[in-house]
């Protein structure tokens, strides 16, 4: 016999929801052109592409250790090693440490389409909003410069809770904090790790986009 599709909860069924960050609610503004012009002050010009490359490089080595920037020191020497890999495949003879803070000001984020609105649509039908995302404990400040962490009553990286999605760890440190019932909370996000970190900390799931939720919620505009 085959089973039956689980109904998606509407507003009226939760008390909170929440929110992936990367590919949910932010994206990222490619720093090539950033990284290239800093390069370039300090006598090391370098193609778009060459740039574009190192930083990829870069993403590849911070993604799994986002763990390790735990508080101001760790996260100061995740920046630095970061910092330091993208100069090695950048092929540029600079001292990782001078460069950390302009390549860490290289790395903006930018509100996805329709995140914001969304964002307030929930907060105005009486959710509470968590942040939840594997990170390093810089999100809330990534937020903030976003324009976006005022929409949360909180905010849990991956390195603060100490396991990464889909280990539920984050997910219990929020509803904690919120004090709401796992079965009355969504998640959204933008893959697998999302839904199968919901799934195990009890949380009901809808997929990105953010801008849609509201709507799939039987939130009317006006909400």
């Amino acid at each position: 016999m085959p089973s039956r599709k689980t109904a998606s909860p509407t507003a009226v069924d939760l008390d909170a929801v929440t929110v992936d960050a990367m590919g949910t609610l932010v994206e990222l503004d490619a720093p090539a052109g950033r990284l290239r012009t800093a390069l370039a002050e300090r006598g090391f010009e370098r193609e778009l592409e060459d740039v574009a490359a190192a930083f990829r490089a870069e993403v590849a080595y911070y993604l799994p250790r986002t763990l390790e920037g735990t508080d101001q020191a760790s996260l100061s020497d995740l920046r630095r090693r970061c910092t330091a890999v993208f100069l090695e495949h950048a092929k540029v003879e600079l001292d990782a440490e001078g460069f950390t803070s302009a390549f860490v000001e290289s790395i903006v984020f930018e509100p996805l389409a329709g995140a914001a609105s969304a964002l307030a649509r929930l907060r105005r039908a009486g959710l509470v909003l968590a942040c939840v995302s594997n990170w390093d404990i810089s999100l809330a400040g990534q937020l903030e410069r976003a324009g976006l962490a005022g929409s949360f009553s909180e905010i849990v990286s991956s390195a603060e809770a100490g396991a990464a999605k889909p280990d539920p760890a984050m997910f219990a440190v929020a509803l904690e904090r919120l004090g709401v019932d796992p079965a009355r909370t969504l998640h959204i996000g933008d893959g697998d790790a999302d839904r199968g970190g919901a799934a195990a900390a009890r949380l009901s799931f809808e997929p990105a986009p953010l801008a849609t939720l509201p709507a799939r919620l039987g939130l009317g505009r006006k909400s």
